[in-house]
C-alpha cells in the first residue's frame, strides 16, 4: 500500500493514478475512485472494508498515517493509494474528474481539546474546502457531523433543518461540527448530492487507537478484562440514578450500512441522524458485556470531574423519522446484538 507523503516533489508520487473519465453510474464497473478521509480511523476503516466486500477497489485512503496502531486498521484492505491529508486538497483539485464519491470522515475529534482555532482549521474550514471542490465538480459528498452538536438536548434530537440553528453545542469539537452544518445549509452552491450524518455513540472493533475518545463499550470491555470491575460516573442530575445515564449506542456496521445505502441512493440531500433511536443506560452496556463474556462484574461509581458536570449529556436518542422517510430499509442492531457481534473482535 503506497504511502503518499507531503513534501514530495514528484506529482506522480504525491497524487497517484489519474483516471481519464468520470463514470456517472455504478453499474457493473466499480473501478472509479472513491475517496475516504479518516481512512485509518474507526469508522473509515470499517467503511473501506464494506466497499471492498462489495467489489470496490479503487479507493483513495486519506489520513495522516503516522499512528502504527491506526495503520493496523487497514491491514488486508484493498486500496488504490493512500494520501496524506495535508496534500489531499491539491490532489482533489487536480484529480476531481476521476472521483465518483467522497466520504469525508476525517476530523480532529478530541472533545476535551479547547483550542477553537485548531478545530476551525482541521474540521470546519478543511471541510469547506472539500465541499467547494465537490460543488464545483459536482462530486457527491457524505461528511461526518456529530450528535455532540445537540448539546444537552434541550431541543430534543430532531434533525429537522429548521431546528439546527438553535442548537447549543457544549465543547469546541461539537461547535466546529455545528458551524459547518450551519454553513452547509446556507450554501447556494452545493454538490448535486450531499449528506451530513450526525453519528451518535458508535462502537465496534478498530478503536484501539482512540484512547480516552473510544466508545464506552470498548472502555468497559477493557476494564472487565483487566480486572473485573468497571467504573462509571456518578449522576449529578436527580432525574438519573448512578449508571442510568442514557445514550444512543449504535453498532459501527449499522453506521456503515447507512453510508453505503446513501452512496447508491444519492438523492434527498440533507443532514441526518444516525443512531438506533433507542437510548440505553451504561448499566445496560455492562449487563450486555457480562452476558457475552460470561463474567460477573462489580460497578464502582466515581466522581465526575467538576469541569464536565455542567456539560454532560445525560440522555441522547436519535430521531430517525427523516432517515426512514427517505426509504432507508434496514433496522438497527440492538445493544445486545451489537455487543455480541463485535465483542469477540475487541481487545483481550
Amino acid at each position: 500500500m503506497p504511502l503518499l507523503k507531503s513534501g514530495c516533489k514528484d506529482k506522480k508520487e504525491i497524487w497517484g493514478r489519474r483516471y481519464p473519465t468520470r463514470m456517472i453510474n455504478f453499474g457493473e464497473n466499480k473501478s472509479f475512485m472513491i475517496v475516504v478521509t479518516g481512512a485509518a480511523g474507526f469508522i473509515g476503516s470499517h467503511l473501506i472494508d464494506k466497499l471492498n466486500q462489495e467489489g470496490f477497489k479503487a479507493i483513495i485512503a486519506v489520513d495522516l498515517f503516522h499512528d502504527e496502531v491506526k495503520l493496523a486498521n487497514l491491514d488486508h484492505q484493498n486500496i488504490l493509494a493512500s494520501l496524506d491529508r495535508r496534500v489531499f486538497i491539491p490532489w482533489l483539485e487536480e484529480n476531481a474528474e476521476g472521483v465518483e464519491f467522497i466520504f469525508h470522515l476525517g476530523a480532529h475529534t478530541d472533545t476535551t481539546e479547547t483550542d477553537e482555532a485548531l478545530f476551525a482549521e482541521l474540521n470546519t474550514n478543511y471541510t469547506k474546502q472539500v465541499w467547494n471542490i465537490c460543488a464545483t465538480e459536482q462530486i457527491p459528498l457524505i461528511y461526518a457531523s456529530s450528535a455532540a452538536t445537540y448539546g444537552l438536548g434541550e431541543l430534543g434530537f430532531s434533525d429537522d433543518h429548521s431546528l439546527i440553528p438553535q442548537l447549543q453545542p457544549l465543547n469546541a469539537y461539537a461547535h466546529s461540527k455545528h458551524q459547518f452544518d450551519l454553513w452547509a445549509l446556507g450554501q447556494e452552491k452545493r454538490p448535486f448530492y450531499w449528506a451530513g450524518l450526525k453519528f451518535f455513540n458508535v462502537y465496534g472493533k478498530n478503536e484501539d487507537h482512540k484512547g480516552k475518545m473510544s466508545s464506552m463499550v470498548y472502555q468497559l470491555h477493557r476494564q472487565i478484562e483487566d480486572g473485573g470491575k468497571v467504573r462509571l460516573f456518578k449522576s449529578y442530575d436527580e432525574k438519573y440514578d448512578d449508571g442510568e445515564q442514557l445514550r444512543d449506542f449504535v453498532y459501527v456496521q449499522d453506521v456503515v450500512n447507512v453510508m453505503y445505502w446513501m452512496m447508491h441512493h444519492r438523492k434527498d440531500s440533507g443532514i441526518y441522524n444516525v443512531g438506533t433511536g433507542q437510548a440505553r443506560s451504561f448499566k445496560d452496556v455492562v449487563n450486555a458485556l457480562q452476558q457475552v463474556l460470561d463474567k460477573q462484574v462489580d460497578i464502582e461509581y466515581i466522581d465526575m470531574p467538576e469541569h464536565l458536570r455542567d456539560k454532560y449529556q445525560y440522555f441522547t436518542e436519535a430521531d430517525l423519522k427523516k432517515l426512514k422517510s427517505i426509504g432507508f430499509p434496514m433496522d438497527f442492531s440492538s445493544l445486545e446484538d451489537g455487543v455480541r457481534a463485535c465483542c469477540s473482535n475487541l481487545p483481550n
